[in-house]
């Protein structure tokens, strides 16, 4: 097993447990504050976003531009922990982790531009504003709402040669590739509902790596 600075296992293990508050607090924010509609029409989605902007936005800056931020710091720890062991599957893994970072960014930024513009727009021509919505939610969900094959993938690389190596519990570590698994299904339009499986999951699994890695020596 490698031996890594203090610092580093520090950062990431920080990191984890931030990207987890990250998702508790944007999880809350829609479960406690906003009522959501239960009506798909784009057009009533629209006016409860012009209502609850500010949540909304907080909301999804916090689950995916924060998030995705913090994640860089979480990959590179892990990269350096691992990468002894398995220092292919560890660059591979890093690689996709890197992609995963920037496309979660990517969905949360055209999410918060895109409803800013729309808001606007739904003044003036609200059949436009809509057209624009639903073509959001498209590119947006496509980055990093609709499915999770690239955090599934990267997740489960890193649960493996973890176990290789010996880095986290197995429990942790068989834990993270279940999870991945789940991730990398999400793809399957039959299983579109394990993308919240994975969400809630990914919840545990970053507050488990982080006290970990925070706790070795």
């Amino acid at each position: 097993m490698e031996t890594i600075t203090p610092s580093i296992r520090k950062a990431g293990g920080i990191a984890a447990l931030g990207q987890a508050l990250c998702y508790i607090v944007g999880f809350a924010i829609f479960i406690f504050f906003l009522d959501l509609p239960e009506s798909n029409d784009p057009t009533l989605i629209i006016e409860f976003l012009i209502d609850n902007t500010a949540l909304i936005l907080s909301a999804m800056i916090f689950i995916y531009i924060v998030c995705g931020l913090i994640q860089v710091v979480l990959v590179l720890a892990l990269h350096e922990m691992i990468k002894t062991d398995s220092k292919f599957l560890m660059q591979v893994a890093t690689a996709i982790g890197i992609i995963w970072s920037g496309v979660v960014i990517a969905s949360g930024m055209i999410f918060v531009i895109g409803a800013e513009s729309v808001i606007e727009i739904f003044e003036k021509d609200p059949d436009l504003a809509t057209s624009i919505w639903l073509t959001i939610g498209i590119v947006s969900d496509g980055l990093g709402g609709g499915t999770e094959i690239i955090g599934g993938v990267w997740i489960l690389c890193v649960s493996y040669a973890a176990q290789r190596g010996k880095h986290f519990q197995k429990t942790l570590n068989c834990f993270g590739g279940f999870l991945g698994i789940i991730g990398i299904l999400s793809v399957v339009p039959a299983l579109g509902d394990l993308v919240d499986i994975f969400g809630l999951g990914q919840i545990v699994w970053f507050i488990w790596v982080g006290i970990s890695m925070l706790r070795q020596k």
